[in-house]
């Protein structure tokens, strides 16, 4: 955006030259016209003066048209420049125009795509509070249900209660061995043919 304000300024400051160049352009040829009038006016008079003198005046007044039509050919030389600079200002100030139009479209898609993922990251976070009040209340229902059947394999009859920390599988060979024994009771009594 700097780039093509300075560039506009540039544009402005050049078509300001060329305006000026153009004013001064049609005013040596303003003059050019005078002196050309000047010199067919003065032609009838000369007709008049000597042949040396005449001679003279011409190639004076020669001498200062070339030099006008000198400035006049300088000056569209310099209109021509100016031209051709103003054409290249304009084409670059619209290429940058379009690249910054490129560049805000990209940047809007950008920051629609950020706000998707914002959006999106807020919906995972959510869930995984969700979840880990969930786990929370899961682990707290499995531990209370552990130390039931902790509570209840080793509080029957004959049994140690534990000294240590145990593990699920302690605690698994401890309720195996609980069952085997109840089966085996049970299969005796059967056997005895009590109900």
């Amino acid at each position: 955006t700097g780039a093509i304000s300075s560039l506009q300024r540039q544009l402005e400051i050049q078509e300001s030259q060329l305006r000026r160049t153009k004013s001064e352009k049609e005013m040596l040829q303003k003059k050019l016209r005078e002196r050309e009038n000047q010199l067919q006016a003065m032609s009838t008079k000369f007709c008049s003066l000597g042949e040396q003198k005449r001679e003279e005046v011409m190639v004076t007044m020669e001498k200062e048209n070339f030099s006008l039509r000198q400035v006049v050919t300088e000056q569209e030389c310099k209109l021509a420049e100016q031209d051709e600079l103003i054409s290249q200002l304009q084409g670059t100030v619209s290429q940058l125009q379009a690249e910054v139009l490129t560049a805000r479209h990209r940047a809007h898609r950008q920051q629609r795509a950020q706000e998707a993922i914002q959006s999106q990251a807020e919906t995972l976070q959510r869930s995984e509070l969700q979840t880990r009040v969930a786990l929370e209340r899961i682990s707290s229902r499995f531990e209370r249900f552990r130390s039931k059947i902790i509570q209840a394999t080793f509080s029957t009859a004959g049994s140690k209660p534990p000294q240590a920390e145990l593990t699920d599988e302690e605690v698994l060979e401890a309720m195996q061995k609980i069952i085997n024994e109840w089966m085996e009771f049970h299969q005796m009594l059967k056997q005895k043919g009590a109900k």
